[in-house]
């Protein structure tokens, strides 16, 4: 969401070195950015899924080995 923001508009870096700006502004790498972002999203909803599912099982393995 960063990139199509006004935060992205208004980056100091962007301010600081006049070629950054050019290239903050393409929409090709507004887009790789938050391509970038949503893959990281999903890698870690899917961890935590994973994490999730590993604690159920363990403790199900745990209630089996009592009984």
């Amino acid at each position: 969401m960063a990139p199509w923001s006004q935060l992205w508009d208004r980056n100091y870096f962007g301010d600081f070195w006049p070629w950054l700006d050019v290239v903050m502004e393409n929409l090709y790498a507004r887009g790789a950015v938050s391509g970038v972002g949503l893959i990281t999203a999903w890698c870690g909803v899917r961890d935590l899924w994973s994490a999730i599912r590993g604690r159920r099982a363990a403790m199900n393995d745990d209630a089996d080995a009592r009984h």
